[in-house]
């Protein structure tokens, strides 16, 4: 029970709706909180600072509700238009009048964004004066935990480092073998997951929409396109990659519409769930399995990014999301404990060096490749056809694989991350 508990605390947290990339998103919401802390007329100054991470992701991505990209307009319209009470979907609402504002505010050069030196992957600090007072907030860790509120120079909330026992909780799941995790959701009764299936409409339902017609990159627009033409077959493999695609080239052209997210990452709740609906659109699968299916996805995704950090070098999406669909499906297939491990090895053996080079329109293709793989990884291990341990970073377990991925992502790729960002401001400034 205890486990079962924890399992569902975890999902209730982790798999929650965002409008928008979540890092522009994260910058909104903090810059929404730091103004509803004063009563004020107009602004003085607001300067914001963001980790390299939250610059990397947010530099190049569309803003809901606007024809913009990046940082900049995310924080001027958590100015003027946000509602922290909103959470990760802050931007919803956004009208065009809230644009046009946003945008003198940015030409009136009182609002600054930049760089934090941190070593912290998810920081957004924002210091706000106006002409009644001054205000501060911080969200840190997550992208809507809020960590340190001032007033005034009066502290309103300081989170200490130490969270106490619900860390320690949390840590206890993700030490847990992952056949074991899988037994306990098998338990759960379908009314206290049924919350998963919210996901399903959802995720699928901003899929459709980037199917109509070419949004973004226009890739599963694309390859809808050649499937009608029987250029490429209509099979599980090649409709999971369209409809994971076809989502993300909507929502990282900036359209306004809500997605499941899961840790954190809307392209991370449209890889560990848009690859199940294909499954579940090509064969019979009970809502009691489907949910169940769900929770195994977000829980594999959760794990796997205990390891390797929520923003990192490596591809969230590809890595993380993407092997807890894959773990999913073949778990619907009727896979047992040897193929279920199997498939998590096969994963990481394929996909381990995709990088995250920030969020953008060509994360479709991310995507696209990485809902494929999950399908692939899956038919392999139900067939037996398993990556063998010490084959690269692949060893004995699952479990232990993850955690060689994790020295991967947090010491070998360090460097990494700073040189993807250097490389990406360079192109910037040219």
């Amino acid at each position: 029970m205890k486990y079962r508990n924890l399992i569902i605390e975890t999902l209730k947290r982790e798999v929650v709706p965002a409008m928008g990339c979540t890092e522009p998103v994260a910058v909104a919401l903090a810059c929404a909180k730091a103004k509803e802390l004063i009563d004020f007329n107009y602004i003085k100054k607001a300067e914001v600072y963001v980790s390299p991470n939250i610059y990397k992701n947010g530099l190049s991505v569309g803003i809901p509700n606007t024809n913009e990209v990046g940082l900049h307009i995310a924080a001027a319209l958590g100015f003027i238009g946000g509602k922290s009470e909103k959470e990760l979907q802050v931007l919803d609402g956004i009208q065009e009048k809230d644009v046009v504002l946003a945008n003198e505010l940015l030409e009136s050069g009182k609002l600054t964004l930049g760089i934090k030196d941190t070593k912290e992957k998810i920081y957004v600090e924002v210091n706000f004066v106006s002409d009644q007072g001054s205000s501060k907030s911080i969200i840190k860790g997550k992208h809507n935990r809020f960590t340190y509120l001032e007033r005034n120079q009066e502290v309103l909330l300081e989170e200490k480092e130490c969270i106490g026992k619900a860390k320690d909780d949390m840590n206890l799941l993700y030490t847990l073998k992952i056949n074991d995790i899988i037994k306990e959701i098998e338990k759960i009764p379908y009314e206290e997951i049924a919350f998963m299936m919210e996901g399903i409409e959802m995720n699928e339902k901003i899929a459709m929409e980037g199917l109509k017609q070419k949004r973004g990159m226009g890739v599963g627009f694309s390859l809808y396109e050649n499937m009608k033409k029987g250029m490429l077959s209509d099979d599980l493999m090649n409709y999971a990659m369209m409809i994971t695609a076809a989502a993300s080239d909507a929502r990282m052209s900036g359209m306004s519409m809500s997605v499941m997210s899961s840790n954190g990452s809307g392209n991370n709740g449209l890889t560990a769930i848009l690859p199940i609906v294909a499954y579940k659109n090509k064969f019979h699968v009970e809502k009691e399995r489907l949910a169940r299916a769900l929770a195994i996805s977000h829980i594999m995704n959760s794990y796997i990014k205990y390891y390797i950090g929520r923003l990192s070098a490596i591809c969230g999406c590809g890595v993380a999301a993407a092997t807890g669909a894959s773990v999913a499906i073949v778990w619907l297939m009727g896979a047992n404990d040897k193929q279920i491990e199997g498939t998590i090895k096969n994963m990481i053996a394929n996909v381990s060096g995709m990088i995250c080079d920030g969020a953008k329109v060509g994360c479709a293709l991310k995507l696209a490749t990485s809902a494929a793989t999950a399908v692939q990884s899956a038919i392999l291990a139900l067939n037996n056809n398993i990556v063998p341990a010490k084959n690269g970073i692949v060893a004995d377990t699952a479990e232990e694989t993850i955690k060689n991925l994790g020295t991967l992502s947090q010491e070998g790729m360090s460097i990494t991350d700073h040189v993807i960002l250097k490389v990406m401001k360079n192109m910037q400034a040219s």
